[in-house]
């Protein structure tokens, strides 16, 4: 689904207007954005938990050379899917 499907789709599970419906996904997608970035964790309850995690440095291989090389610390996006979320992908 691309995210003009997500907007239509949720325009008309909410009865509202696309650009409504757009001016809310964006909302949501900024408050995920400025939780990760500030490196807080965001709950949506059956949805899941969007967060940061810290990467430590550590020493990677070049696969080609066999070079060791090092590779820097670092904070990444995490998302840990809700129970049943993983209940509704199960089947």
């Amino acid at each position: 689904m691309t995210k003009q499907e997500l907007i239509k789709h949720l325009a008309e599970q909410a009865d509202v207007s696309n650009k409504q419906a757009e001016s809310v996904l964006n909302a949501l997608i900024t408050a995920v954005q400025d939780t990760v970035r500030a490196g807080g964790q965001l709950t949506i309850t059956d949805l899941g938990k969007f967060g940061s995690v810290e990467r430590a440095a550590k020493l990677g291989r070049n696969p080609k050379t066999g070079e060791v090389v090092p590779i820097a610390a670092k904070r990444a996006a995490k998302f840990t899917p809700a129970k049943r979320l993983k209940e509704a992908a199960a089947g």
